[in-house]
């Protein structure tokens, strides 16, 4: 398998693994007799079907690999029973989806230096409003120091017109140099929340160290080298342009393929319960989203951080994408029976390795199976051999 590093992994790799993983597993039972895609409801049922008897509804606990077996293939379904195979072995990719622009890999290198910004302290002009400043300070009432008074000569930086100082302190430093010590005069409010500095007229003896400009790194291969290559692997800058084009283009390609699969394809129809899975995995994935990051439920989460009037209204607008991702995940497993293709140990470290760094995936497979991960390292395997045979069209 290609190496799959997304360039936006530097702060985000954990989510990655999430956009993979959701979204590929079932409940276990056999399919309905109602094998519709209808609309769906957030009981997790397709309308016009009755109970779920899977316990993988809205209100029940969701198994990742509930469903799958051992091989990462949805248990009992056979996806060629319901997907018309196609020529995935030479699949023709059109020109204007394989062409990367410069333009494209300027615009993904501008946005890696503004991840690693170059700090400069400047010390040859006035400070003016706007600037962010390298201040110390020490502050008296009556000519008597007080507790938290004072950076004691550590340094802070401070941004005029945005830092929050008391009264007019930072505009106080206003016209002043580096290396100039300025009287700051000022009057602590009278609700400040330190009881006995309420009303007080204080005095801080201000030192501007200097005013810091922020720009973004220069670009070279000692730049590249240092900062890129634990990521990467990249260790010049022609290393990196070369790089970013086989990402962007494995990225276009990766993402033509998925809309040829859900536009072009010829699916009979997609078994109700994948599309249940679909469904619960959307809604688990969301419910451990607005617990980790907002402290609420679900329901609080869609409604009052999101604007719906309740789950049943977000389902409804992920209705689509819904029935989608189940369309696309028969499709993979389809072309995997076609060709064959199965799931070893080694392939699941390699996974691992490209994407993280690491082929330590127990974690993983506590959390999600190794049913999931299968299913996951699979469907990448079916990608990649798409990739790897495509024929690039040149007009």
């Amino acid at each position: 398998m290609k190496n799959k590093k997304n360039l936006f992994c530097l702060i985000l790799a954990s989510a990655m693994l999430v956009t993979l993983l959701v979204g590929c597993g079932t409940d276990g039972e056999e399919p309905a007799d109602d094998e519709s895609t209808g609309s769906i409801s957030a009981s997790g049922n397709p309308a016009g079907g009755g109970p779920t008897e899977s316990g993988t509804g809205a209100d029940a606990e969701f198994s990742h690999s509930g469903g799958i077996d051992e091989n990462g293939f949805w248990t009992g379904i056979n996806a060629l029973d319901y997907v018309v195979i196609f020529n995935y072995q030479a699949m023709a990719i059109p020109n204007d989806v394989h062409q990367i622009s410069d333009d494209a890999i300027q615009s993904e290198i501008d946005y890696l230096l503004t991840q690693f910004p170059s700090v400069t302290q400047i010390m040859d002009r006035a400070v003016v409003d706007g600037d962010t400043v390298n201040i110390d300070y020490v502050g008296s009432i009556d000519g008597v120091e007080f507790e938290n008074g004072s950076t004691n000569g550590m340094g802070t930086d401070v941004t005029i017109g945005l830092t929050s100082y008391i009264d007019d302190f930072l505009e106080q430093l206003i016209g002043h140099a580096p290396g100039d010590v300025v009287n700051v005069e000022v009057t602590f409010p009278i609700d400040y929340y330190e009881v006995s500095l309420q009303g007080k007229d204080a005095l801080f003896i201000t030192t501007v160290n200097y005013i810091v400009e922020d720009g973004d790194a220069e670009l070279t291969d000692a730049f590249v080298l240092e900062n890129l290559f634990v990521y990467f692997g990249w260790t010049s800058v022609e290393d990196m342009r070369s790089g970013i084009h086989e990402r962007l283009y494995t990225d276009a390609l990766e993402q033509h393929i998925r809309q040829y699969f859900i536009n072009e394809v010829t699916v009979n129809e997609v078994p109700d319960r994948l599309v249940e899975y679909q469904l619960n995995s959307l809604l688990d994935y969301y419910e451990n989203y607005a617990l980790y990051y907002y402290g609420v439920d679900l329901e609080s989460f869609i409604v009052d951080y999101n604007g719906f009037s309740g789950v049943d209204e977000f389902v409804e607008t992920m209705h689509d994408e819904i029935i989608a991702n189940a369309t696309y995940y028969l499709i993979i497993q389809a072309i995997a029976e076609d060709a064959g293709f199965s799931v070893s140990l080694e392939d699941i470290s390699d996974f691992f390795m490209e994407q993280y760094g690491s082929d330590d995936y127990s974690s993983y497979e506590e959390q999600f199976g190794m049913p999931y991960l299968k299913q996951v390292v699979l469907s990448q395997i079916v990608i990649d051999y798409i990739v790897e045979n495509a024929i690039l069209l040149n007009a």
